[in-house]
């Protein structure tokens, strides 16, 4: 089966402190984050699944796995993208994600999704800080 290169799925993020939903006196501190999944491959993919690695600053790792994202496993078709927002609440002011989604192809309606080859695409490790955070 043909599977995409990296650079076929194309993954953005754009994050946002939430001072509103943030309680830093109580070591809570959310951040919203936007992502934009870009698909340049010539067959259209359905996102599955995704698997986030997050860590604050006190090295203080949480592992997130689940099921599509924000309740959706959307099909992505080609030159087209999917955009959605999610968030992660920290003890610290800055921390970092990564992880990966999994893909697979999404180009016959008669076949049993789960009898498709998966296939990952990494997601970048990209950074959650409250504004004035990093100097």
């Amino acid at each position: 089966m043909n599977r995409p290169a990296p650079q076929d799925i194309d993954i953005q993020v754009v994050t946002t402190y939430l001072p509103r939903h943030s309680r830093p006196d109580a070591g809570q501190h959310t951040f919203a984050y936007t992502i934009t999944i870009h698909n340049h491959w010539d067959l259209p993919v359905q996102l599955l699944s995704r698997h986030w690695v997050i860590t604050d600053a006190d090295g203080d790792v949480q592992e997130v796995r689940g099921e599509g994202v924000v309740g959706e496993q959307p099909i992505i078709a080609p030159g087209s993208f999917f955009r959605y927002t999610s968030g992660a609440t920290l003890p610290t002011p800055v921390g970092c994600m990564e992880g990966s989604y999994t893909f697979i192809v999404a180009d016959d309606d008669d076949v049993d999704p789960t009898a498709q080859p998966a296939f990952e695409i990494p997601i970048p490790a990209f950074t959650l800080a409250m504004p004035n955070a990093l100097h």
